[in-house]
């Protein structure tokens, strides 16, 4: 089935966000494992995972509608030298998806593209997951203090 242009574009903008997502995420989740923090590498990575299962939705989708994935543009990858860091990293990733998402589906709403609409409301709400997670975890610093935070996460 022959898709819209401008929805191919903007699918494979939000591809090149995801794949920006999923190696910031494998970095911080690969030094939080280094700095043995075993509980948080398995959070972040788990969060890789889910952006690389919404990677291979989009290309899926895009190729379904006869266009073309782009997977060697990512946006730019800022890893946080320190756990608080890259959590306030990982929400601005977050924030920026979501402002993103949100913009694709109205344009699909609009083209009246329906099912790549559906397609990417479900991965918007794991997006709004992913942030809410990252905001969760921040409070619990701000409660508890880091380094009682990270004693929970060994």
């Amino acid at each position: 089935m022959k898709g819209d242009p401008r929805i191919i574009s903007v699918m494979n903008d939000l591809l090149a966000e995801e794949l920006t997502a999923i190696n910031q995420y494998m970095v911080h989740s690969e030094m939080c494992d280094d700095w043995g923090y075993e509980k948080l590498h398995k959070e972040i990575e788990q969060r890789a995972i889910t952006e690389m299962k919404h990677a291979e939705k989009l290309i899926g989708r895009i190729l379904f509608l006869e266009g073309a994935p782009i997977v060697n543009e990512l946006r730019k990858i800022t890893i946080g030298s320190d756990v608080p860091e890259m959590f306030a990293n990982d929400h601005i990733l977050e924030a920026n998806c979501i402002v993103a998402y949100n913009a694709a589906i109205t344009l699909c709403g609009e083209l009246l593209d329906h099912a790549t609409r559906d397609l990417l409301m479900g991965i918007l709400n794991d997006e709004d997951s992913h942030i809410d997670h990252i905001e969760a975890n921040r409070d619990e610093i701000q409660q508890l203090s880091l380094p009682v935070y990270l004693s929970t996460r060994i």
